[in-house]
């Protein structure tokens, strides 16, 4: 008798397509449904009448999300217009609330949302999720008007290839990022979007949320370790070469490892962990908010990390960078044949740290002087990524109205 053997991860594989078949499936029956109803059930004034229909929906990955999207949703409800909220996350923020006008939705998570999404029935759809009619999510026939919000202030293109090329707008929070993304369409030869700079809605949260933090009294002085995530992200490069000087120095070293790091890097950070249990200088931060940490702070080192533009736009604090490179061959930005508008401005605002000085890296920081240049070129920096500053939430509501009325307009034609 033959046996045939899976291994596991194959396994894994097929499960994942089985389970995404039959939500697929699913859902499919359900539009059909729908659809048969409208046909049998009647028309209003000549129109299809479809229930399932949402005029605004937004769909948020997870709970990581919230502060982008919570000012979105405050104006939606201060204006009571009804907004849903789709999301992948059972403890979503959005759930904490009594909304009057918000209908927020837990529709799974992977495959089963994708599946949901795919066919769902909309006006305007608002989302940081990219690979849009790239990977699993596709363009739904009922949805008017796709949209991307960026959820960063640095470079548009550092996501993976073609991550926005077909959506209908992406929200930008800064001028800058719209000459990147037209070269971009241009080269490839896909549909001219539009480029709206509407701020960046989770730095107005955090503003508003780091100035209601109290100082800390007897305040030591503290170095943030943030770094990115992957082989070229500094926790996982030189891991011990650099907290092992570092917490030596007696100073309080809070490390807080990218979100990404606790599900791909789980055995570095445990054996990290380890190593310092006993050293009381060292605290580790896995809060949802980086917030609390970034207050503390009186000094960041980081790499290609996007945190550093959280602590310098949100603090005005010294940053120092560790060039541990970056390939950029699975992203947009490779294909500009440029240097990153983000590491260029690294450049003029923070100070590099080469592994050299790792083991004198207290001298090296105490020596490290913030100059008036430093600072000015922080300003700049901030002024040219995070523009239109506590009106993100207004900006990105106004527009998907607009769009709405817009479509409205040339359907009554």
């Amino acid at each position: 008798m033959m046996i045939l053997y899976i291994d596991p991860g194959t396994g894994s594989m097929l499960f994942s397509v089985m389970i995404g078949a039959a939500a697929t499936l699913f859902f499919l029956a359900k539009a059909l449904i729908i659809k048969l109803k409208v046909i049998f059930s009647g028309r209003k004034d000549g129109i299809q009448v479809d229930s399932s229909y949402k005029k605004y929906l937004i769909y948020s990955e997870g709970k990581q999300y919230w502060n982008t999207f919570k000012p979105v949703v405050e104006e939606f409800e201060d204006r009571g217009i009804e907004l849903s909220f789709y999301t992948s996350a059972k403890d979503d923020p959005v759930f904490e609330t009594q909304w009057k006008f918000i209908k927020p939705e837990f529709i799974g998570e992977g495959n089963s949302a994708f599946a949901k999404l795919n066919l769902v029935s909309a006006g305007f759809v608002l989302m940081t999720t990219p690979g849009l009619q790239v990977y699993q999510l596709k363009r739904s026939k009922n949805v008017k008007h796709y949209s991307h919000v960026l959820h960063m202030p640095n470079d548009a293109t550092t996501y993976r290839l073609f991550g926005l090329d077909y959506f209908d707008s992406v929200l930008l929070s800064g001028d800058y990022q719209a000459t990147d993304l037209r070269t971009l369409e241009e080269m490839r030869g896909t549909k001219k979007k539009d480029l709206v700079t509407i701020g960046c809605p989770y730095l107005d949260v955090y503003k508003k949320n780091i100035e209601e933090i109290p100082e800390e009294e007897n305040h030591p002085f503290t170095v943030l370790v943030s770094p990115s995530w992957g082989d070229v992200g500094i926790l996982k490069k030189y891991g011990e070469k650099l907290l092992d000087p570092l917490s030596k120095t007696g100073w309080r070293i809070i490390v807080r490892p990218h979100p990404q790091s606790k599900k791909s890097e789980a055995d570095m950070l445990a054996r990290l962990e380890e190593r310092y249990k006993n050293n009381a200088n060292i605290i580790w931060d896995y809060e949802r908010q980086n917030i609390f940490s970034l207050k503390k702070a009186d000094v960041m080192i980081s790499d290609f990390s996007g945190i550093v533009f959280d602590y310098t736009f949100l603090c005005d604090k010294p940053v120092m960078y560790v060039n541990a490179g970056m390939d950029l061959r699975p992203y947009d930005a490779y294909d500009l044949n440029k240097k990153l508008w983000q590491y260029e401005v690294l450049e003029k605002f923070g100070t590099e740290l080469k592994e050299e000085q790792f083991e004198n890296i207290k001298d090296v920081i105490q020596s490290m002087s913030d100059s008036m240049e430093l600072a000015e070129q922080r300003k700049i920096a901030k002024e040219t990524a995070w523009m239109h500053q506590g009106n993100a939430g207004k900006n990105i509501a106004d527009y998907m109205i607009k769009i709405m009325d817009e479509i409205n307009l040339k359907n009554q034609k």
